[in-house]
């Protein structure tokens, strides 16, 4: 493999991390599925497409849906349009050649995804935000998706409160609480006594996102658009779809 293609897909590892992670539920299944997309990548030849789509494009073709998964509300294919064009900020023609499929194809299918979206099952989420407006914004757009707010925290010790009395389906956390310490850490705290799903929302994704240890399996991009966390939350409520 040429270096400087190596070193496009080595700046492309934390995205297509990220993907894997949400498409799967899961940060080692996801890691996983990155490592054999790259082997795979490394005996190829080299496409049209850059690196980073091209790493798309191989973990969707090594993700299988397990058969008994295909009575959910979205199916596999569906997830993945929505993640690529939501998550990772494709157009629906690139998001269409990284799954195969043609770009009027991906086009009705992710109405479809977009529509089977207000079905999912409602939950109660902890916004862990410091900056009062952007918990406000966060508020509206948890409950625009169809969930409860469980409750607001803006410090560590105040979050750990909240959860215990509230017990929340899903916890939505920014990293950096200013002086009211670290996001990171209220979660971690919170997670040795209550098992919720997490999303952690951050400017810097791929500081989250480097494969040398125990890492989010959901993560979002500060500042999101509303079907960015419509999309999340779904995969993070319904753990991803089973695979075989």
């Amino acid at each position: 493999m040429p270096l400087s293609r190596r070193q496009d897909l080595i700046r492309a590892l934390p995205y297509a991390r990220r993907y894997a992670r949400a498409l799967t539920g899961s940060q080692p299944r996801g890691d996983l599925l990155v490592a054999e997309s790259l082997r795979g990548l490394a005996v190829a030849e080299a496409g049209p497409m850059p690196a980073r789509q091209c790493l798309y494009q191989w973990i969707s073709r090594q993700f299988r849906q397990n058969p008994a998964s295909d009575a959910e509300t979205l199916s596999v294919l569906e997830r993945k349009l929505l993640l690529l064009t939501s998550l990772e900020e494709l157009t629906t023609a690139e998001a269409a050649r990284v799954v195969d499929i043609e770009e009027a194809e991906a086009t009705e299918i992710l109405a479809h995804a977009h529509a089977g979206l207000r079905k999912v099952a409602q939950t109660s989420i902890l916004i862990i935000e410091d900056e009062p407006i952007i918990a406000m914004d966060i508020e509206d757009l948890v409950r625009w998706c169809g969930h409860q707010v469980a409750g607001v925290a803006a410090t560590e010790a105040d979050a750990v409160e909240l959860a215990r009395q509230t017990k929340p389906g899903l916890i939505l956390a920014d990293i950096n609480l200013g002086a009211g310490g670290d996001g990171a850490n209220a979660v971690a705290s919170i997670l040795r006594h209550h098992m919720a799903p997490v999303i952690f929302v951050t400017a810097y994704p791929e500081r989250l996102l480097t494969g040398e240890a125990i890492e989010p399996a959901f993560v979002i991009t500060k500042p999101f658009e509303p079907m960015t966390l419509a999309i999340a939350t779904y995969q993070a409520v319904t753990g991803g779809p089973r695979i075989t």
